[in-house]
């Protein structure tokens, strides 16, 4: 017996129409924030959970969502994609960058300081989200 690959034939289709919307729009986000990563930092995204930090608008009117991946990674042979423009600009001359000039684990203080200041909220949500249990939202006080 032979089973149909995934994407072909009649189990693909039942097990697509068996997802919600909810559920496709989730797993269309989370493919394409996997491949902008793979695309931008150049190494294969862990295989962990995917927590959602938030949406913000920035101050210059871009709406900019941001996503953590827990895992492991290893960025010392990191390498961005490149995007080709006309620089300088007005001389006719294409030229290409990098779309990330460089990948490196920072400390948090470190990253608040090189973070663009409307996305300092971005590293709130993570440390939120990476804080144990207990530690989440505890307003109470012990007695005494």
């Amino acid at each position: 017996m032979t089973k149909p690959a995934p994407g072909t034939g009649s189990a693909s289709n039942k097990a697509a129409a068996a997802l919600s919307i909810e559920d496709r729009i989730g797993l269309y986000r989370t493919m394409t924030l996997i491949r902008e990563f793979e695309e931008e930092v150049g190494l294969t995204a862990p295989e962990g959970r995917v927590v959602f930090l938030g949406e913000l608008r920035q101050p210059g009117g871009k709406r900019v969502s941001v996503w953590a991946i827990e895992g492991d990674l290893d960025v010392t042979h990191s390498s961005s994609n490149t995007f080709a423009i006309e620089w300088p600009r007005g001389s006719g001359k294409i030229r290409e960058f990098p779309e990330v000039a460089r990948v490196e684990w920072v400390s948090v203080a470190q990253a608040r300081r090189k973070l663009v200041k409307g996305q300092a909220p971005f590293l709130d949500a993570l440390l939120e989200a990476i804080a144990p249990v207990a530690d989440r939202g505890s307003t109470t006080q012990s007695p005494g």
